[in-house]
Formats: structure tokens, C-alpha cells, sequence
């Protein structure tokens, strides 16, 4: 079915607009790891407080992206990202004008709860605009875009910081959002459909809760447990954990039998290639986030280098992790299957913890560049073909809540990194042990990969 210019040029348009808050989303969940040693420095933020400040936003978007796509569904797209988008705004304000640790790490978790009201929406509206045949082309725009925007955050946030806008310093990377924030509101106005789900059911207010509870029960000990000295109440709280975890999958199979909607599906558990591709993207989503928060520290207080020269020094990765996605995953993909993710996720923990027990003595700008390469070539190896793998023999009819689990997941990773691999580098701030937190979540993710299927996209719909 043909359309006019005139509904072509707007359905393009549309598409910039909801790429552009995609790219401002992922982008900023780890912009701050360049600015940390500086806002550190002004804030006198202890090391607890940094770590929260990466993984405040990864908590609240995993807590709320599931119901913010549900909302989306009850309310209308179009309404529901121009609320997150409005919201992430304020909230980047806060966070540049923060006067304390404190009020930085609330307005973080603030802007990853806008974050979730707003990345669920970009998806939708891509799958309202464009026929399934036009969505692949679409997808795979995101799908390299997003690997891209996670290296380019602490890039640019070193290039504001050394450029230092009026005096800004680091509050610049957060401000800058301002601007980008108001054309993606007036753009997202004028052109995004004012769709919604035909038949859209309620949130499931009692599983987000218990998704809630059981991330912060994970995350809370393992971020204040080294700088308190692993007080009683942090191991009660992780031993609480399972418990959470049962209640929220006992409370997710009532639902399903009530005919109600839930924030997971249990019987998506039964697809090997699913529940390992899950496991596999928190493995490997901690490993980035850790990797790229300790390199951006370690190279500012170890060797003295300043945020730009940080931000150059990351230009390889990011070139690295461009042609990981879109040549060698994308291409050999279909041919090797897992043997992709698997490579590229053993490759990243070889490559990336050399370089981290490197930086200590100093070495060549050179050879770190030489070796961020293929470091990023590997992440780019894992990043492209995960969600492909992990979503292959799902069905269509629970293709949505399969793809927010693996988006939740990716998220927890994410706050899982800045815990774990952030975690080993504050509690000495040296490399050795960060490097080896690193080989062990990325070799995890790599053993996933492994136990894969062999065969990975010959059937779907085994469970749809």
C-alpha cells in the first residue's frame, strides 16, 4: 500500500524522533562514569554514592520498564513518551544542579524511572508505523545504534567536561540533555501517532513490587556491603533474595490463571534458548557497564589523564564496538550461531581485563588503543546477536512481555556491573581485582552462550 510524501516524510521523521531519545536514553546510563572522578571531588561523594550514581539509574529503569510499556498500552504512545521525555528532562536538570551526593543519586533514579516511562514507547512506535517486513531494517538501526550510544556516553561526557561550557565542568553532562530533551518533546508532539494496545489490561502493580523489592534486596548489599563491613542486615538481605524470587514467580502464575496480565511469563523459562540467552545479557551487560566505568577511573586516577584524554582513548572501543555490530555479529550470525556470542564474550574478558591490569603501570597510549580495538570488536560480537538469540523461538504472542523481561534484564545487568566490577575497584581501587570480577561475569555470559542450542533459528513459536 503506497502512501504520500507528505505521510512518508512524517513517519520518518517520527522515527528520528523516537531514535533520537533511544540514542539519549542508552547514552546516559553511562555518560557519568568520565564525569565520577570529578563529581566526586566537588560533591566529597563517598565511594558508595558513585557506584549508586551509575546504578540508581540501571535499578529504577529495570523496576519500570515493564509497566511503562504497559502504560503505553493503556494510555497511548505518543502520551506516554512525551511524559518520559518531559521527565527526563527535569530530572537531567536536577541532576546538574545537584548540590550534594545525595541529591545526585535521587535525581539519577529519577531520570532511570523517565527513562522507563520513555524507552518502552520507542519500540511500539516503530512497531505501529512500519509493516513486519520494513520493521527488520528499522530494528537493526537500534539494535547498532544502542551499542554504539553505551561507548559513546562516557566519550562525550569527557569531551564536555574538557570543553567545559560556562563554566559548567561536570554538570555539563548532564545540562546537555536540556536541549535535546525540548526537540525531542516539540518533534515527538507534531509527529508520533496517538496509538495504543487494542484491549490493553491493567498493570500488575503487585509484580512490579516484587521485582522491585527483590533488585534492591540484590543490589543495596552488594554496593554498601564493602564500604560498611557486610553488616548483618546486608546478608539478610541478599539471603532474602530467592525467597523474593519464588513469591514473584508464584504471584506471576496466579495471574496467568486469572487471565491477567504479568510482568513475566514462567512458561518462556521452558525455552532453553531463551532462559540462557536472558542469563547470558546479565552476565554481559554487568561486564560493559563495570569494564567502562573502571577504565574511565582507573585512567583518570591512576595515570592523571584528563577527562578528554579519557574520552580519545575510548574512541577505539567505540570503533571497535561499530564493527563488531555491524559486520562481523550481524554477518556471521546466521552461519555460526553461537559461536558468535560465545567468542565475542571470552574475547572481551581476555582483551578487556588485559587492559585493566595494565593501566596501572603506565603503558603506551598506543598499545591501550591497539588493544580497546579488538575489546570492543568483541563486545560488539555479544551486543548484536544476543537479543536475535535470546528471542528466536519465541512466539508471537508473547514476543512483547519476552522482549521486556530481556530489556529488564539487560538493565539489572547493567546496575550489576557498577556493583560487582565497580565494587572490586572501589574496595581497593586497583585493577587486579576488578579485572578478575570482569573475566568472571563475562566468562559467565560466554558459558551461556556455550550451552545454547546448536540449532537457534530453524523453528519459532514453541512457546507462543
Amino acid at each position: 500500500m503506497s502512501m504520500s510524501p507528505q505521510a512518508e516524510t512524517r513517519r520518518n521523521l517520527a522515527l528520528l524522533t523516537v531514535m533520537l531519545a533511544f540514542v539519549l536514553d542508552i547514552a546516559d546510563s553511562t555518560i557519568v562514569n568520565t564525569a565520577l572522578p570529578a563529581i566526586q571531588h566537588e560533591l566529597a561523594a563517598s565511594n558508595a554514592a558513585a557506584q549508586w550514581m551509575v546504578a540508581g539509574y540501571f535499578l529504577s529503569f529495570s523496576v519500570f520498564l515493564v509497566a511503562g510499556g504497559r502504560l503505553g498500552d493503556l494510555f497511548g504512545y505518543r502520551r506516554l513518551f512525551l511524559t518520559g521525555v518531559a521527565t527526563f528532562t527535569l530530572a537531567s536538570l536536577g541532576c546538574g544542579l545537584s548540590q550534594s551526593a545525595d541529591q545526585l543519586v535521587g535525581w539519577r533514579v529519577a531520570q532511570g524511572c523517565a527513562a522507563a516511562l520513555m524507552g518502552p514507547q520507542v519500540m511500539a512506535v516503530v512497531q505501529v508505523l512500519f509493516s513486519p517486513t520494513e520493521r527488520i531494517a528499522k530494528l537493526a538501526w537500534f539494535g547498532t545504534l544502542g551499542g554504539i550510544a553505551a561507548v559513546l556516553g562516557p566519550i562525550v561526557g569527557g569531551l564536555l567536561i574538557a570543553a567545559n561550557p560556562m563554566g559548567l565542568g561536570w554538570r555539563a553532562v548532564f545540562l546537555i540533555n536540556l536541549p535535546i530533551g525540548l526537540i525531542a518533546l516539540a518533534a515527538g508532539a507534531r509527529v508520533l501517532p496517538a496509538a495504543r494496545a487494542s484491549g490493553a489490561q491493567g498493570l500488575d502493580l503487585a509484580g512490579t513490587a516484587l521485582l522491585g523489592a527483590g533488585l534492591v534486596a540484590l543490589l543495596v548489599p552488594m554496593v554498601q556491603g564493602p564500604d560498611l563491613g557486610w553488616p548483618l542486615w546486608t546478608m539478610a538481605l541478599l539471603a532474602a533474595v530467592p525467597l523474593i524470587a519464588a513469591l514473584a514467580l508464584a504471584h506471576a502464575r496466579a495471574r496467568g490463571r486469572a487471565g491477567k496480565d504479568r510482568l513475566i511469563e514462567p512458561t518462556l523459562f521452558h525455552d532453553r534458548a531463551f532462559t540462557l540467552g536472558l542469563s547470558a545479557s546479565v552476565c554481559f551487560s554487568a561486564g560493559v557497564s563495570g569494564f567502562v566505568l573502571v577504565f574511565a577511573l582507573a585512567v583518570q586516577r591512576l595515570l592523571g589523564r584528563s577527562p578528554l584524554d579519557t574520552a580519545l582513548l575510548l574512541a577505539p572501543f567505540g570503533l571497535g564496538v561499530s564493527l563488531g555490530i555491524a559486520f562481523v555479529g550481524r554477518k556471521l550470525l546466521p552461519r555460526l550461531g553461537k559461536w558468535i556470542p560465545f567468542t565475542g564474550a571470552s574475547a572481551m574478558a581476555l582483551f578487556g581485563a588485559t587492559v585493566l591490569l595494565l593501566v596501572p603501570g603506565a603503558p603506551p597510549t598506543l598499545l591501550l588503543a591497539a588493544l580497546l580495538v579488538p575489546t570492543g570488536l568483541a563486545m560488539g560480537m555479544v551486543a548484536g546477536p544476543l537479543t536475535p538469540i535470546a528471542l528466536a523461538r519465541v512466539g508471537h504472542a508473547h514476543a512483547g512481555i519476552a522482549s521486556g523481561m530481556l530489556k529488564t534484564a539487560q538493565q539489572v545487568g547493567g546496575a550489576l556491573g557498577a556493583s560487582i566490577v565497580g565494587g572490586a575497584w572501589f574496595a581497593g581501587q586497583g585493577t587486579h581485582s576488578a579485572a578478575l570480577a570482569l573475566a568472571v561475569v563475562l566468562g559467565g555470559a560466554a558459558l551461556c552462550a556455550l550451552a545454547l542450542p546448536r540449532t537457534l533459528f530453524g523453528s519459532t513459536g514453541e512457546h507462543g
